[in-house]
């Protein structure tokens, strides 16, 4: 079992990999995936995420450790566990960030990275329905939509804004990303684009193309003649355990993500020494950064009671809801056709800032949490979060035990900027519920209830009530710096013929959703891989 190119997961990243890789006939390709095939029909359909996720057939349903900032609770932090990886269970939402993001990576010393430099693959990824622009493209892998249903609530959040002096914004991902307006899908035809589907799915047929599902990596394995340099991969599936290896001057790619991928470097004993050495594990390299710099996106959700029909009212009706489903079936269209959320604001808290500093995203229904049972009321829901949040956490393994989840520490709010952040941010959702285009609409405020005045009460409501909006990044971050784990070609630190691509590997979190460039950054990748950085 010799490769070329040993991919180890097959989300986002991966499937871009698999597809760019193996266009060359002459290499051969194993793409290595721990879950199964995305055959779900609820893979599918943009809302099926209510069925996806925590479900252990498509999710890792990774759980984080108690933290101090939340008053002690644990998150669920889900991750596919599926081909396509989190983009067969995401919410669709098609947000690259802002321009300055991919500038400051080219800042902090990543040649390559800048705006100017990363326009080219996100516009080569993209099929965009509204055509090509110089922001955009048409005829790549991933398909790029707009947002079909709409309702009238949706239209006052959007006046709202304009109100209080938010611009709308058609396009988040063009000249600007300040503004209120739609998000965009990835979508084709009223079903999920995922990277599998996008990407995958086309070359599957390719000979010199091998996908291998279940199989969940247990290591690296490293050439006996030169012990830094990576050799392959061990894997099982099921109880057998199998090993892979790449031929001279192919590459091993971890691509398993922001919580897969530096556990798997640790496993191998690549990490940091004292970890490792508590764990009876060889300290191969000590990298002190692998599993350190974990940023995350933490959302806190104000839900209010409108006099207007929301999807709460449909889903809760058993008519209703056979009525969505008749019309998905029929024209791809509905409810079911949504993704997690309808519009979406960036904006800034204070006026000094350069760039938004908050994102929301609204949804015109409301639930205690993703995938539970709908209020019985109609109801709404206004995500806000902050966008660059300077607290940072780690991911550390707890065991040798590939199967066993490591420990995911985010340590949220442990920043003072991110504690007057997220403050600031529920304070705005106030000002957009209280302005005359929105507030015609709303009766009460359900969460967290206006008798939570002062800055003290916001906080800790915050503390109770926030959940990660699922976009973990940096916990092998690209760099110069001592804590660096990978290199602006995204090659492991003093290591040969190993890389990660995925967005474990952002050198900071972009200011939005992080589907759209983990696709990207594979993109990139491949040029990389292609061209004969070794």
């Amino acid at each position: 079992m010799e490769y070329d190119y040993i991919i180890v997961g097959a989300g986002s990243a991966g499937c871009v990999l698999a597809n760019r890789l193996s266009a060359d006939s002459s290499k051969s390709v194993l793409l290595l995936e721990a879950g199964g095939r995305d055959s779900n029909p609820w893979i599918h359909i943009p809302v099926g995420y209510f069925r996806t996720l925590h479900n252990p057939k498509t999710d890792w349903c990774y759980k984080s450790d108690p933290d101090p900032g939340l008053n002690g609770r644990s998150l669920d932090w889900p991750r596919g566990k599926v081909l396509g990886g989190s983009s067969s269970i995401n919410g669709l939402l098609y947000i690259r960030g802002q321009k300055e993001d991919f500038d400051y990576w080219r800042q902090l010393g990543n040649e390559g990275w800048s705006y100017d430099d990363v326009l080219p693959y996100f516009r080569r990824a993209e099929d965009q329905e509204r055509g090509a622009d110089a922001y955009h493209g048409t005829g790549g892998p991933l398909a790029v939509t707009d947002m079909r249903t709409r309702r009238d609530v949706c239209e006052a959040l959007i006046a709202a804004a304009e109100e209080i002096g938010i611009p709308r914004n058609d396009d988040f991902n063009g000249a600007r990303q300040e503004g209120a307006g739609y998000f965009q899908l990835t979508a084709r035809n009223g079903k999920r684009c995922s990277a599998s589907t996008a990407y995958l799915r086309p070359v599957r047929s390719r000979r010199n193309l091998t996908v291998q599902t279940h199989a969940l990596a247990e290591r690296l394995l490293f050439d006996a003649g030169d012990t830094q340099r990576a050799a392959g991969i061990a894997f099982r599936v099921g109880q057998a355990r199998r090993e892979a290896r790449v031929r001279s001057g192919g590459e091993v790619i971890l691509s398993a993500g922001a919580i897969g991928s530096p556990q798997i470097l640790q496993l191998s004993g690549i990490g940091p020494g004292a970890l490792l050495q508590s764990l009876e594990i060889p300290v191969r390299r000590d990298l002190p950064g692998v599993g350190e710099s974990l940023q995350d996106h933490l959302q806190v959700r104000s839900v209010y009671e409108v006099n207007v029909p929301t999807l709460n009212d449909e889903i809760n009706s058993p008519a209703r809801r056979i009525a969505i489903g008749l019309r998905y079936a029929a024209a791809r269209r509905g409810p079911m056709a949504m993704g997690a959320s309808q519009v979406c604001i960036f904006c800034r808290t204070r006026p000094e800032l350069a760039t938004p500093d908050i994102q929301f995203h609204f949804q015109p229904l409301s639930a205690d949490k993703p995938g539970l049972d709908m209020h019985p009321f109609s109801g709404i829901t206004m995500s806000v979060c902050q966008l660059r949040p300077e607290s940072r956490g780690r991911i550390a393994i707890r065991s040798p035990d590939p199967a066993a989840h490591p420990a995911i520490q985010p340590n949220y709010l442990s920043a003072p900027l991110d504690r007057r952040t997220v403050v600031d941010g529920l304070k705005v959702t106030r000002k957009l519920v209280d302005s005359p285009a929105l507030s015609k609409f709303v009766l009460r405020e359900h969460l967290p209830g206006r008798d939570i005045q002062s800055d003290e009460q916001l906080l800790e409501a915050a503390r109770n009530n926030s959940q990660t909006i699922y976009h973990p990044t940096s916990s092998c971050r690209m760099g110069k710096d001592s804590m660096a784990v990978v290199d602006p070609a995204l090659r492991v630190r003093d290591m040969r013929g190993l890389r990660v691509v995925d967005a474990s590997a952002m050198p900071a979190i972009v200011s939005g959703n992080t589907n759209a460039p983990t696709i990207m950054m594979a993109e990139k990748a491949s040029d990389l891989i292609l061209n004969g950085t070794p």
